[in-house]
């Protein structure tokens, strides 16, 4: 699934995968500038806590964002396939200028929202330069291909990770969210070695990557991201590895950036703050 079809004269707006545990009230940099960027005193947040199953989730959101100076938060409760045909809902998403994806299970949003008019519509505001961010969950479902599970640890194997469908709002990139706390280095490797066209992005909590419409990355927040550049790979044992069996990979590229520092996905090239 590819990113929706920007119209003539209109730029796509940020996509901001979270890593999950990002700071709400000492120094929330993160959702600050997630609030700045969408208008400020402007801005009207729209946010889908479809990933959690707690009734508290989207309010707290709400006041989070009043707080940081938002005019107008509002939570679109999708909880079923049906919620997310409701016209009311549908309509608060167009008049959005930024949309927040909580936190929660992955497969819950996947599966709710997925091929839904919901998720369409997202994916319309996006393409017209509306700003979508997401948290844990809300950061998974992302790219084109969702990491779904898999076991911690470090190194990839056979079975080393679970792939589902994901939004596509980017397809240049596969992520993983609470990547250092949850050790998730190797399911993040593993599903790298599937196919080395996406890059790997591991985030950690606190930690977003603002990706703008030219495909750079900036990471923000007091976390590192780890990015895994298979495009010079030379050697994956990936196709003939038995059931449970590790994995060799040859000539992957590695960075681990902290705040200010940036990676474009198009040139595949690093940069320091």
């Amino acid at each position: 699934m590819c990113p929706a079809k920007i119209a003539e004269g209109e730029q796509r707006g940020f996509v901001i995968p979270i890593g999950g545990g990002e700071e709400r009230l000492e120094d929330p940099v993160i959702l600050q500038r997630f609030v700045d960027m969408c208008g400020g005193k402007d801005a009207h947040i729209v946010i889908i806590p479809t990933a959690s199953t707690l009734a508290k989730t989207g309010p707290n959101y709400e006041v989070v964002f009043s707080e940081l100076g938002a005019k107008v938060t509002v939570s679109v409760l999708i909880n079923s396939r049906d919620d997310a045909r409701n016209s009311e809902y549908l309509e608060e998403i167009e008049k959005a200028t930024g949309i927040f994806m909580t936190g929660g299970n992955q497969l819950r949003l996947s599966t709710i929202l997925g091929g839904t008019p919901a998720a369409q519509a997202i994916r319309r505001a996006n393409a017209a330069g509306v700003h979508v961010a997401g948290t844990s969950a809300g950061a998974a479902i992302m790219p084109e291909h969702m990491i779904a599970g898999g076991p911690t640890g470090a190194l990839p194997s056979e079975q080393g990770v679970t792939l589902a469908p994901g939004m596509g709002l980017i397809n240049k990139l596969i992520l993983d969210q609470h990547f250092s706390q949850r050790n998730r280095l190797g399911r993040l490797l593993s599903a790298v070695s599937y196919n080395p066209f996406a890059v790997g992005i591991g985030i950690c909590e606190d930690t977003a990557a603002f990706i703008g419409p030219d495909g750079v990355l900036e990471v923000v927040g007091s976390g590192t991201i780890t990015v895994i550049d298979p495009s010079d790979l030379e050697y994956s044992s990936m196709a003939e590895a038995q059931e449970g069996e590790s994995i060799t990979l040859i000539g992957l590229k590695l960075h681990l950036l902290s705040s200010g520092a940036k990676y474009d996905l198009s040139s595949r090239q690093a940069s320091p703050s």
